[in-house]
């Protein structure tokens, strides 16, 4: 009860008006006094008296009430328009709402990561980027972050590098980047008001077209040594086949001349062909087998 009186008393003296039934309240609804009459006086004292209900309600919603003041303060200072439900609202999202009005006043610099493009002629270029921002107070709630104005901004410097002829023209001009990119509203939707993009440096990295060429070439060659391989594949196919049907041929010149003797004693036997005539024909034979060895090459002797 002595704390009690001491927080009325400190309200009373501070021109806060805090019954010390609402103080009773508080500690029934277990809610901190000390926090809701000392965010009570520094609003009365900076002119911008805001009711205690607000403040317990806003605190029982798990907000920061404290926080919620000064940014009332610091918006009021510097003539932004904000009242106590867009600030009470922009800290239950999970923004510092106190952050944001000081973003409004003194802007922010981001500075993007390390982003790779490839230019018309095939050469990589790496781009590192400063985006200068300002938060925009009213569209804090439902607008998106930081994260996304880094990865349209990353997006808008691939376009504009990938748009251009050659990597000597972003050298020369890298201010055409930064052109692009902010001509292209990427802070639409976002919570922040992108002011300037300016590029931090510019590095050249691989040639690109160069190692695509290369790879395609090696493709190329892989594709047309597996065709190779298969042609060679069939025609040694087709050469065992070839092979095969050789000695298949064979096979039967050395049946069918199995058969010539037993058609020669079948010729005797039937008085077809004469002794005489026999021997005649084994006389050609060896005449021929002679005719050859003579002409032989000296190899082949």
């Amino acid at each position: 009860m002595d704390k009690s009186f001491s927080l009325w008393l400190q309200a009373l003296f501070s021109r806060a008006n805090v019954s010390i039934f609402q103080l009773i309240g508080m500690r029934l609804r277990k809610v901190p006094p000390q926090v809701i009459v000392e965010a009570r006086i520094l609003s009365c004292k900076a002119g911008l008296p805001v009711d205690t209900n607000l403040l317990e309600a806003h605190y029982l919603s798990r907000g920061n009430v404290l926080r919620v003041i000064q940014a009332l303060i610091a918006a009021n200072k510097a003539n932004i328009k904000l009242d106590f439900k867009e600030a009470a609202a922009i800290d239950l999202a999970g923004r510092n709402v106190l952050e944001a009005v000081q973003m409004s006043v003194n802007p922010k610099v981001i500075t993007t990561p390390k982003v790779s493009a490839v230019a018309l002629d095939g050469i990589q270029l790496h781009a590192v980027t400063r985006i200068t921002v300002r938060a925009s107070i009213q569209k804090l709630v439902g607008g998106a972050g930081e994260d996304t104005v880094i990865a349209r901004v990353g997006e808008g410097i691939v376009s504009s590098i990938g748009s251009a002829k050659s990597h000597k023209d972003v050298l020369e001009n890298p201010n055409m980047i930064s052109k692009k990119v902010l001509a292209s509203g990427l802070d639409a939707g976002t919570a922040f008001e992108i002011l300037s993009i300016d590029i931090a440096d510019v590095d050249v990295g691989q040639n690109i077209g160069a190692i695509l060429e290369t790879d395609r070439a090696e493709a190329d060659k892989k594709i047309a040594q597996a065709k190779a391989e298969e042609r060679r594949a069939m025609a040694y196919a087709a050469e065992q086949e070839m092979k095969a049907k050789v000695m298949e041929m064979k096979a039967k010149l050395v049946e069918a001349e199995a058969q010539i003797p037993m058609a020669m004693a079948t010729a005797l036997r039937d008085g077809k062909l004469g002794v005489m005539d026999y021997y005649n024909l084994k006389n050609i034979e060896a005449d021929t087998q002679m005719r050859k060895e003579i002409g032989a090459a000296p190899e082949a002797k």
